[in-house]
């Protein structure tokens, strides 16, 4: 499908397809070069602006996916004057230029693009389609309600029908914003997770068993396994589809005290990917004692015992016995893994923050609320300054106040035409 758009787009659609069809309404055309040659056949279909994806006019010809078809009807378009090949994102671009998205929306559009599990699929759809932002406008909208009734006592507080005190109107409906934003930003872990996927690193001494985990859980031979211990020197990654969540699992480096040169390069990215991860598996084989403590990580370790099959019996040191070779307790890891991500996601809503950007700015907006909050000593108008603050940080999120800076790397997500 091509896609042009601008105020020549049915200029060119024309001159390549004929008379064009009702708006809206697909018509079987002959696509033919300026001087004749027939390019292909297929459909053809316009959308007046303002009433478009991009608020402009735009026209879409779908032909066949041949290389040598696409080709020479982008080459034929590229000879008009003004028309030329979008860049990154600039369809999308001009959605927002033109006021039929919103930052937020246009990141959902990215994130449902990329999207490869089911809970990313569900995330990416409420942000595109607005819910989000509804509920950071909503914010901004009391923000900014508060601030003229604030505003109207300080200028008008002899006239009768302005209120004479705004602390009944304003702070009430403030702490119940605080409130509000807070419960949200303690959504944002759980955003970035179903966004990004949970990180899940395996960890522990050399031949524990990591990298017969990995490839157990991978169903294919992803790190080399040997009786040697410290095969494993770099951190290897593959990633999951569990009950429709990302989950991105990580082996690494056995840790132990050695002066070999890369080994111990390893073991420092080991540890480095722990400390970055949401879930440490603690490998240990039955009989030795599982690594529980890691620098630099505070977060839920779960101590797996590995060669169930050559270590049968029952033992309560370990959360879980496994065997890779036979596949005993594999589907109990499974099951470890899927309780852990339900827990995390004891919500029904998905309207959460799914980006660092959406949980600093956030924060913001929430430590300039709880400053208005707690600044009863001080003035009406430096109360209403923080409010005014709390506004721009959410008018920042959806792209209403100052956000030229982050367009560029915004929309270098995208793929050519979208």
């Amino acid at each position: 499908m091509i896609r042009i758009s601008g105020n020549r787009a049915f200029h060119a659609a024309e001159s390549l397809a004929g008379p064009l069809p009702m708006p809206r309404q697909a018509a079987l055309k002959t696509i033919r070069t300026r001087n004749g040659l027939i390019i292909d056949r297929g459909l053809v279909l316009v959308f007046p602006g303002p009433a478009s994806f991009t608020g402009e006019d735009c026209a879409e010809i779908h032909v066949h996916g041949g290389r040598a078809v696409v080709n020479a009807l982008l080459g034929e378009l590229s000879s008009f004057e003004n028309c030329r090949l979008a860049e990154h994102g600039e369809f999308s671009r001009r959605a927002l230029e033109n006021g039929k998205m919103d930052l937020v929306e246009v990141e959902g559009l990215a994130d449902l693009i990329s999207a490869e599990t089911e809970m990313q699929r569900r995330l990416a759809i409420e942000h595109a389609a607005g819910g989000l932002s509804d509920l950071y406008n909503d914010w901004a909208d009391r923000l900014t309600r508060a601030r003229a009734l604030i505003e109207a006592e300080l200028d008008f507080a002899d006239e009768d029908d302005v209120p004479g005190s705004v602390s009944d109107m304003v702070w009430a409906d403030m702490r119940q914003v605080h409130r509000e934003l807070s419960d949200h930003l303690a959504g944002a872990e759980l955003g970035e997770i179903i966004r990004d996927g949970l990180k899940v690193v395996i960890a522990g001494a050399p031949n524990a068993g990591k990298s017969s985990l990995m490839n157990a859980l991978a169903k294919r031979e992803v790190a080399i396994v040997t009786d040697i211990a410290g095969t494993t020197r770099d951190v290897l990654h593959i990633d999951l589809n569990i009950e429709g969540y990302a989950v991105k699992l990580y082996d690494t480096a056995g840790l132990r005290e050695t002066d070999e040169i890369v080994e111990r390069e390893g073991i420092r990215r080991a540890l480095r990917t722990v400390a970055d991860a949401d879930l440490v598996l603690s490998l240990a084989e039955i009989g030795e004692e599982a690594q529980r403590i890691f620098p630099s990580f505070a977060g839920k370790v779960l101590t797996v015992g590995t060669k169930a099959d050559i270590h049968p019996g029952p033992h309560d040191q370990y959360d879980l016995l496994i065997s890779s070779t036979t596949g005993l307790g594999l589907a109990e890891l499974h099951q470890l893994l899927r309780d852990d991500l339900q827990a995390r996601s004891g919500m029904l809503s998905l309207a959460l923050p799914s980006r660092l950007r959406h949980r600093t700015l956030l924060a913001d907006s929430l430590a300039a609320v709880a400053t208005a909050l707690a600044s009863e000593d001080r003035g009406l108008d430096i109360r209403a300054e923080y409010l005014r603050q709390a506004a721009t940080s959410l008018g920042r999120i959806t792209g209403r106040v100052d956000v030229e800076d982050l367009l560029d790397v915004i929309f270098s997500e995208f793929c050519i035409g979208k």
